[in-house]
């Protein structure tokens, strides 16, 4: 359950209308690494999430996303409003208009609408935040290459505090993705030491990738009783050799 504060996380206070730099800014409402997508993904991804720990993560970072969509929705509201039908046409905003009058529609600067396309959920640990880390550096690229096109100070800070949020929560993503990868690679090295011998197969970086995964990926390989995945052929190969020897 969400409670919804009645007040953005950041002040937004635009005072002079800008209907170009509005259709720039709205890819980040509803763009291919904008907040909608950001917000749905991290929520989505929650569900899946086998650690308690991480699906906190995910539900703290995708509620704060929510935030932004709103902050970047009231925006673009604010640079549109009362506008003159002069002011729309020499701003390129016509077409946008003709859809959606000055409506804040989820679309890329391009034009297209927002598509969950733009999005992943796998249900498994290692690839969701991996795609996590790499979408908070693409909305860090959109807000850079929002503030290369804007020469308004009221705009220019708001977007500088939700680009210092994008850095913020690829830290929290990068952290949480060594943690995991921490307590599974001492899970397999524990393992290990059940038999000195498998570990000349070089299983032990394979097992800490797979066991710090979703199970079912796990099951696709072959643990033998010393703990570490291989094939089979692979860890009987490594016995013969050494019996030969």
């Amino acid at each position: 359950m969400f409670v919804y504060e009645k007040k953005l996380q950041y002040p937004v206070k635009i005072a002079n209308p800008n209907p170009k730099l509005a259709a720039a800014i709205i890819s980040q409402y509803g763009g291919p690494d904008g907040e909608l997508g950001a917000s749905l993904r991290y929520l989505s991804q929650r569900y899946s999430m086998p650690y308690p720990e991480l699906k906190g993560l995910l539900t703290d970072i995708g509620t704060e996303e929510l935030g932004h969509l709103e902050m970047v929705g009231t925006i673009v509201h604010q640079l549109t409003r009362n506008l003159t039908v002069d002011q729309i046409k020499e701003a390129g905003f016509d077409t946008y208009f003709v859809d959606h009058t000055t409506g804040v529609f989820p679309q890329f600067a391009s034009g297209y609408p927002w598509s969950a396309a733009t999005m992943q959920v796998t249900g498994d640990t290692i690839a969701d935040l991996t795609e996590d880390l790499a979408a908070e550096q693409k909305a860090r690229v959109t807000y850079d290459n929002i503030l290369r096109l804007s020469d308004d100070p009221d705009v220019n800070d708001v977007i500088k505090f939700l680009r210092a949020r994008e850095i913020v929560h690829f830290q929290r993503f990068g952290e949480a993705k060594r943690t995991r990868w921490r307590v599974t690679k001492r899970a397999a090295e524990q393992n290990s030491r059940k038999s000195s011998k498998m570990v000349a197969c070089g299983c032990l970086t394979l097992k800490s990738m797979v066991m710090g995964a979703h199970p079912l990926t796990a099951s696709f390989f072959r643990f033998p009783q010393c703990g570490h995945p291989s094939s089979e052929r692979s860890c009987h190969s490594v016995r013969q050799s050494k019996g030969r020897a």
